[in-house]
């Protein structure tokens, strides 16, 4: 059982890493005001947040740190993962982050949202994917920016992006005991829009010997991927890069799928037709499981930061996500038991695929399954 003292530990790191979000964010908001100061003729700023509200918030962020503690004790992951912070990332890429921001500053005052180097590889991505998403230099398509990400949306959640990340865990877990006849390493479990890896290193945490798989638009942020889940001992899990609307997957072929703050960065039949592959590729009995931001409809006390968010942020297709029925998207696919649970700033949905699944509509498409 994890002790005090591991607790305590937990604790400190995490407030450190909350401290220092809250530093970094008012100082490059004040520098952000002196160096590249907003137009006149932009829009009104973000409403500024209540004491209510930012107490809420924290309370919020206490209670999912409490979670993640709990689910260890609980034995649900072992507290190594608690621990699992890219100090070596940190020291070697914040500076990059500082020297980025007066084009990311540049690029928010005169409202250049799809904007790539010249060496960037757009051809043949949606064009929903060709956004410079968070402001970010080169949006999802480049080694810098695979680099800097996970540091950012640390920064952007206070340290937390983790233990939301984490929040897919026991779900997973409990869902996975329909196949509890199945070898363990024979479990596979497939993560739509792995990204740079983090969600399949904390999957790979908890459950050692199963097969995992990661698909991905960027080439660039699977290249991250690989190299942070490299370090883990064990079969690396098989990264693919592809659409998460059109799976190059066999149907019936996962025990579970997984979907990590993808969501809110899709336009709305982009969300139905990813949910409908998911429906496809996993087996009768089997889980999915959707990581996200909250919505209007579970979370109205924070009305005001979904609000401020697609102001602050470039982020297109968000307003319309925190209005969408996901629970209807997922049953209209054919998923049933769907449960939804929130924990801090993100909403998690659970759905199950029956064991009697309707038959699938013809498909002339040829999966493949990776071995």
């Amino acid at each position: 059982m994890p002790d005090t003292l591991t607790k305590l530990a937990y604790q400190t790191v995490q407030q450190g890493k909350s401290y220092f979000g809250l530093v970094h964010k008012a100082v490059s908001t004040q520098l952000l005001n002196i160096v590249a100061p907003a137009p006149a003729e932009t829009k009104p700023k973000p409403t500024p947040l209540s004491l209510e509200l930012i107490q809420n918030i924290q309370r919020r962020m206490n209670e999912i740190l409490e979670t993640d503690w709990q689910d260890v004790e609980k034995g649900v992951y072992p507290a190594s993962l608690l621990f699992d912070n890219p100090w070596d990332d940190f020291f070697r890429y914040y500076p990059a982050v500082w020297f980025d921001m007066p084009e990311m500053w540049q690029r928010v005052n005169q409202k250049r949202y799809q904007e790539f180097d010249p060496g960037v590889e757009t051809q043949g991505l949606p064009s929903y994917y060709v956004q410079n998403f968070h402001h970010q230099t080169n949006g999802y398509l480049s080694d810098e920016s695979a680099n800097l990400y996970d540091l950012q949306v640390e920064i952007l959640f206070n340290g937390t992006a983790d233990p939301m990340r984490r929040r897919i865990l026991a779900p997973l877990k409990a869902g996975l005991k329909a196949f509890g006849d199945v070898p363990a390493s024979q479990i596979k479990i497939l993560d739509v829009a792995c990204g740079t890896g983090r969600t399949l290193k904390n999957i790979r945490g908890m459950l050692p010997k199963a097969s995992l798989y990661g698909v991905d638009l960027s080439a660039a942020y699977l290249r991250k991927a690989n190299q942070l889940l490299s370090q883990v001992p064990g079969t690396l899990p098989q990264l693919v890069q592809g659409n998460g609307e059109e799976l190059p997957f066999l149907e019936n072929y996962f025990h579970a799928v997984t979907s990590v703050f993808l969501f809110h960065e899709l336009p709305p039949q982009a969300r139905q037709n990813v949910i409908d592959e998911a429906f496809r590729v996993v087996k009768p009995g089997g889980t999915f499981i959707i990581c996200d931001s909250i919505q209007m409809a579970d979370s109205p006390e924070l009305s005001i930061a979904m609000e401020n968010f697609p102001e602050i942020f470039h982020e297109p297709y968000y307003r319309h996500y925190t209005t969408d029925d996901l629970t209807k998207r997922l049953t209209d696919a054919g998923f049933t038991e769907v449960f939804e649970q929130v924990h801090f700033m993100s909403k998690y949905l659970i759905a199950k695929k029956p064991i009697e699944a309707r038959p699938e509509a013809p498909s002339f498409a040829t999966g493949i399954a990776i071995d």
